[in-house]
């Protein structure tokens, strides 16, 4: 366990990737790897995997959630999937505001802050994505924009249910543009995220796990973690390869055993 008392927390985001028959080895891979107490390792998986990952994953230390959920929890919204289904699922938690899902389905600072109630209400522990994208970056709004982003859920839920939730930085500039950014960067604006619930209470802010999601690959997750308030990683296409998500879990447990 760190010394802060927060865990490294190790996530792997498959986003719409994945078959029955990819996913088999990749699991296996998975619930064979060394357990650290004070680092944790869960896989998000599409919603049509989410049997098969619990069947895998049932009897082992790997939790899983799912990508997104609805805000609603029942009634008349086809296609929609609810955070109480997801619970029947095994799901321990669930991505919430996700900056695909902002920028391509058009998710509002309102609307994720009703999903992550919505979480919330069901059981599920919501991992709550924020971050810029590089035209906000590039004009100074870094701290507008996840500043409205934090509070929205902040303001609705209030600082307490932070208790039960963990928080992503997304980086939207440093997502599959070759870009990636630095360790300094990625710091910054997580001290900046814990400041500002710290702001609203102290302890809650101060046990507030924050994830880093930009890129992270085994060559840049051992000096991303090893940054003070970067408590793990949200990992994408690495996530998908067994070796290289494995390589970042070991790198979040040694930064769990420095620090």
């Amino acid at each position: 366990m760190a010394k802060s008392g927060r865990a490294r927390f190790i996530a792997g985001n498959w986003k719409m990737h994945g078959s029955f028959a990819a996913n088999g080895p990749l699991l296996a891979a998975l619930k064979a790897a060394p357990v650290d107490a004070g680092c944790e390792m869960a896989v998000f998986a599409p919603f049509p995997y989410l049997a098969q990952v619990q069947s895998e994953l049932a009897m082992s230390s790997v939790t899983w959630g799912a990508q997104t959920l609805s805000e609603h929890a029942f009634g008349a919204y086809t296609g929609e999937v609810s955070g109480a289904m997801l619970r029947e699922f095994g799901c321990r938690y669930v991505l919430v505001g996700h900056s695909e899902r902002r920028q391509l389905y058009g998710e509002t600072n309102d609307g994720v802050a009703r999903k992550f109630a919505a979480a919330q209400a069901a059981g599920l522990v919501p991992v709550l994505c924020v971050g810029e994208t590089l035209q906000q970056r590039e004009r100074g709004e870094t701290k507008i924009v996840v500043g409205r982003q934090l509070n929205a859920v902040l303001h609705s839920s209030g600082p307490a249910a932070m208790r039960q939730a963990v928080v992503a930085y997304e980086p939207v500039w440093a997502i599959g543009t070759g870009r990636n950014a630095t360790p300094e960067q990625a710091q910054e604006v997580h001290g900046l995220i814990r400041g500002m619930v710290a702001g609203e209470d102290g302890a809650v802010g101060a046990q507030l796990k924050i994830l880093y999601g930009g890129s992270v690959k085994p060559g840049n997750a051992r000096e991303l973690l090893s940054q003070p308030d970067v408590d793990g990683a949200l990992v994408g296409g690495a996530s998908l390869v067994a070796a290289d998500f494995l390589a970042i879990y070991e790198a979040g447990c040694q930064a769990a055993r420095a620090a």
